[in-house]
Parts: structure tokens; C-alpha cells; sequence
């Protein structure tokens, strides 16, 4: 959630966030800056502003598990086998036939 006390408030706006509270306070702030910003007072925001802001949420979350997530998950599944073997055919498995590694990937993550 994004009620951290007042302390952490300052030392997320100054250095950025380290735990998930913070960053959830740190996204909270910068969609209530573009709200504020771009459709002054928010009492007039429109649903299409915040239908678009919703949007834009989404559409980093995806690329972010695009990016970031599935190249990991694909690194564990190889190191740790995979949890679907009895219910998918090999050719519906990534990994099978076509090894998807973290050196491969453009994303190395520890």
C-alpha cells in the first residue's frame, strides 16, 4: 500500500524505493503528479484520463513481464524442470525443443 509514514515519504522521494510499500507509493505519486499536472483541478479528470492512465499501468506491467519476468521464469524452468510435462506435449512446452537460457536471454538476472 502506499500509506508509508511521512520519514519514508522523504527518503522515497529523494532516493527511490527499496521495498514494495515504497514503490507502490512511489507509482501512487507519479500518477497523482500526471493527474494533477495534466487535468488541473482532479475534481474535472476525466474517465478516459484515468482509463488511459489505467492503460499505461498495464501496459508497463506487461512489458515489464515481458522483459524482466518471463525470461526468469524460463532460467528456473530449465534449472528446476518444468511444472507441466504431464499435461502438454513437448512442441507445446518452450524449452523442449528450443533452449531458452539467461545467456541467451537480453535480460540476465541473479
Amino acid at each position: 500500500m502506499p500509506y508509508i509514514s511521512q520519514v519514508a515519504r522523504q527518503t522515497v522521494d529523494a532516493h527511490g524505493p527499496t521495498t514494495p510499500g515504497e514503490l507502490n507509493y512511489a507509482i501512487t505519486r507519479l500518477l497523482v503528479k500526471y493527474a494533477s499536472y495534466a487535468h488541473a483541478p482532479i475534481e474535472d479528470i476525466s474517465y478516459m484520463t484515468l482509463n488511459d492512465m489505467l492503460g499505461a499501468l498495464e501496459g508497463a506491467k506487461l512489458e515489464f513481464y515481458r522483459r524482466i519476468v518471463v525470461p526468469y521464469e524460463d532460467c528456473a524452468k530449465l534449472r528446476n524442470g518444468d511444472v507441466y510435462d504431464d499435461i502438454l506435449t513437448p512442441h507445446e512446452t518452450l524449452g523442449k525443443d528450443q533452449p531458452n537460457t539467461m545467456e541467451n536471454s537480453p535480460t540476465k538476472l541473479s
